[in-house]
């Protein structure tokens, strides 16, 4: 526990969703010195900014560069000494980080599993219920990839925006979406859990590497900060998340590769599966490791076992197609973009 009056400077994006989340850490944070009797505690304060990916609401995510779109404003921030603490969605934050951040904190998950949301009083309820042709919106190309294998009557499409806006979109009487696929954590927290219908559980969806989580990056040099968050730490949630990173590393995937993942810690038995499916649903790798760990390496060791088992299995093969599709795709919307400046 650490002595200091220091004020702490918790950051986050500045969404709705971004600044509850600030707002649940700062509160955890702030809960272990409320029994002290000493007024040498320490103090919180929030900030909050516009990163790259809020700005750039048009592209699809898939052709704009991965998760440093959310993270890298806020960790220039973070390394500059400008704020002492980052709060991130788990699942936004890219595998590796700047030289000098380490992520210290890692709290309780909720529910990382994906949930449908139809259009207001629409009679439907389930992917089973929409009429083919349906238009189902999703900005991820892994939601899209596993759901493409059992749905292909149905059409996905793009759709960006925070939650907020994407609700809007979802609703708007002219719009052309019947129902959007989004992660059930998010709406829980923004307290509109009432307009979930139905959750798409694995092994129809496997969800996104640390979806549900809420992490704590620090420069790496920071003692006080480190203890703080240690403390707040969520150990089961903790060694399932850095399992299931470890295996997106080593498989170099992103927030735009169609990799899915679901892990639970039972006692010590940790088991994961991971998945990883091609763009249109025609190629699908998959695998479940279970083995006992006793701390967070070893769980780290699942985690980049498993990816190697994946990648013998055919996964590397997709990967690479998907890089190509990428960098075609980003060709096409690069030469579109100098027509239209022309």
């Amino acid at each position: 526990m650490t002595n200091s009056s220091r004020t702490f400077v918790l950051a986050s994006r500045g969404s709705q969703l971004a600044q509850i989340q600030t707002n649940l850490a700062m509160d955890s944070m702030k809960s272990l010195f409320a029994s002290s009797n000493t007024d040498a505690i320490p103090k919180f304060t929030t900030s909050f900014m516009s990163t790259a990916g809020d700005k750039n609401q048009s592209q699809a995510l898939y052709l704009l560069g991965g998760k440093a779109l959310w993270t890298k404003e806020l960790e220039v921030a973070l390394i500059e000494r400008e704020v002492d603490m980052l709060v991130h969605s788990f699942k936004d934050v890219p595998t590796v980080l700047p030289k000098g951040c380490i992520i210290a904190g890692i709290m309780e998950r909720e529910d990382p599993v994906d949930s449908l949301v139809v259009k207001k009083d629409s009679p439907w309820k389930t992917l089973d219920d929409l009429p083919n042709g349906s238009i189902v919106g999703t900005s991820s190309v892994r939601r899209v990839a596993q759901l493409k294998r059992k749905y292909p009557e149905l059409v996905f499409q793009d759709v960006r925006g925070n939650l907020n806006t994407r609700m809007a979109k979802l609703d708007a009487p002219d719009g052309p979406y019947a129902a959007i696929v989004l992660a059930k954590a998010g709406m829980v927290r923004l307290g509109m859990g009432d307009r979930l219908t139905s959750d798409l559980p694995p092994p129809l969806l496997y969800h996104a590497v640390s979806q549900g989580a809420l992490a704590i990056e620090i420069r790496s040099n920071d003692e006080e900060s480190l203890k703080i968050c240690q403390q707040i730490t969520h150990q089961e949630t903790a060694w399932c998340c850095l399992a299931e990173r470890a295996c997106l590393r080593k498989l170099e995937g992103g927030c735009s590769v169609p990799v899915g993942i679901g892990s639970s810690l039972d006692g010590n038995v940790l088991t994961i599966t991971g998945c990883v499916t091609a763009l249109d649903g025609s190629k699908h790798v998959e695998h479940t490791i279970t083995e006992t760990v006793t701390n967070e390496e070893q769980a780290e060791a699942v985690g980049t076992k498993l990816a190697t088992t994946l990648i013998e299995a055919g996964a590397k093969e997709i990967l690479d197609d998907i890089t190509i599709d990428r960098e075609m795709r980003i060709k096409l919307a690069q030469e579109k973009d100098e027509k239209i400046s022309t």
